[in-house]
């Protein structure tokens, strides 16, 4: 996995540089530097989307389950993880809802509301994108990019059903097959924690207020996600409207979520800028200049994020009891402690019988009685 992360890298970075070396490096930089406050306003624009990303998080859990401060900090957190470092971008979703849970929040609830933020976020992003292509196809018509659009939302739309039903009744019996055909015998606690977090699903898919308003804050977020093309684009000199400008995000997400493999969507998201602000006269320069900004909005959030995270487990280690400072425990409580652990019989079999240690040591002790 991480040779192929590797090499997703290097074409991408290698897609990048081929990209500005053919629209010049000298107009690309006059067209950055022509954003002037824009690119400020770019990255305050990406913290406001990120913190109400947060808010769309903090809306699927049950009322006085957590915090809205804890939702809003942890989302930056994965926001950093998943745009600036070389995993797939669902990398820092699992490390906020581990972080989720050392806030007092059960562990099987923090992991059900991460997926079911997952699903909100993707199922909001797929209505996004639909509301961009029929924009585009009322303004510039069904052209090849409106094809292309097309075919994507035919393949997304299946694999999103899919991991909507992995996270319900058919998805819970298929982890818990698979569970017991390949545990063994003392590994049959593992079902309680499955247990647990799909019960934590039912519940949070249950409550359809909630479900339902995660949706709409969510869909609004991708909408305050178009200011930074707006006032980028505006700044530089190009007055697209405000339906433009959600054409050219909305489908520029759907390009970066495809391209979900290569870190940081190097490459991708370059090339699908240029093809979108293609439509509207803008030069590919500007397009390039536009990506540029957009990473030093990846950067200017993502940094502090990164920092964040780094903040919250120092923290963590240093709150967690430290196992040289407990005192030894005698002797004769860890013999009263110990319990026989028992024999499995094969990975197919949950039941065994008591370990011959234990009887032994049992006629022991009635010899030394006698």
């Amino acid at each position: 996995m991480k040779r192929l992360t590797t090499l997703a890298s290097i074409a991408g970075l290698c897609t990048v540089v081929g990209l500005f070396m053919s629209s010049g490096l000298e107009d690309v930089s006059a067209a950055v530097v022509s954003a002037g406050w824009g690119a400020a306003l770019v990255v305050l624009a990406r913290i406001v989307a990120v913190a109400w990303a947060g808010l769309g998080w903090y809306v699927v859990f049950p009322a006085g389950a957590t915090k809205l401060a804890d939702c809003v900090s942890l989302r930056f957190v994965r926001e950093g993880i998943n745009t600036l470092l070389p995993v797939a971008t669902v990398g820092g979703d699992f490390v906020g809802a581990r972080l989720l849970s050392k806030r007092d929040v059960p562990g099987a609830l923090a992991g059900a509301s991460m997926f079911v933020d997952l699903m909100t976020q993707a199922l909001t992003q797929l209505l996004f994108t639909v509301l961009g292509l029929a924009l585009l196809v009322l303004i510039s018509g069904d052209g090849p990019i409106a094809h292309t659009v097309e075919g994507g939302l035919a393949l997304a739309v299946p694999a999103l059903g899919a991991f909507y039903l992995i996270q319900r009744r058919a998805g819970h019996r298929l982890i818990q097959g698979l569970l017991s055909r390949f545990a063994s015998g003392r590994e049959w606690r593992a079902f309680g924690a499955i247990d647990q977090l799909y019960g934590s699903l039912r519940r949070l898919y249950g409550n359809h207020g909630r479900f339902a308003l995660a949706l709409v804050v969510h869909l609004a977020g991708w909408v305050i996600g178009t200011l930074e093309v707006y006032v980028c684009l505006r700044f530089m000199g190009y007055p697209i409207d405000f339906a433009q400008a959600l054409i050219i995000e909305s489908l520029a997400q759907a390009v970066r979520g495809a391209a979900f493999a290569v870190p940081g969507a190097l490459g991708a998201q370059e090339g699908g800028l240029i093809a979108l602000c293609g439509l509207f006269n803008i030069p590919a320069e500007a397009a390039l200049a536009l990506s540029l900004v957009k990473r030093f909005a990846d950067l200017g959030v993502g940094l502090p994020s990164l920092l964040l995270w780094h903040r919250i487990e120092s923290k963590l280690r240093s709150e967690a009891p430290e196992e040289e400072e407990r005192e030894p425990e005698p002797e004769a409580a860890r013999k009263a402690k110990r319990v026989a652990q028992p024999a499995t019989l094969g990975p197919f079999y949950s039941y065994a019988p008591p370990r011959m240690g234990a009887r032994l040591g049992d006629g022991e002790e009635l010899k030394k009685c006698a």
